[in-house]
């Protein structure tokens, strides 16, 4: 059925300060809930949670390879 519901994940992975990540999360938070004062159930059941590169495995950290080479080239610096 194509309008059967099922849980899904979408990642997003940033080069950002701690500030600045938490500021993206925020905005996320209000695309998928405009009204954070609304009654209890939320109509968009959603979970967003923020993890530094050192949290992640290192598997999870190879998927952001490419983000990582991205903000180097952008940003000139070479590690």
């Amino acid at each position: 059925m194509p309008d059967e519901k099922r849980l899904w994940e979408i990642r997003l992975g940033v080069v950002a300060s701690p500030a600045e990540a938490r500021a993206v999360a925020e905005k996320i938070e209000r695309l998928l809930c405009p009204d954070p004062d609304h009654a209890p159930p939320c109509p968009i059941p959603w979970s967003l949670s923020l993890h530094t590169e050192d949290d992640m495995t290192a598997d999870r950290r190879e998927e952001y390879d490419d983000v990582m080479e991205q903000y180097r080239i952008e940003s000139g610096t070479s590690q």
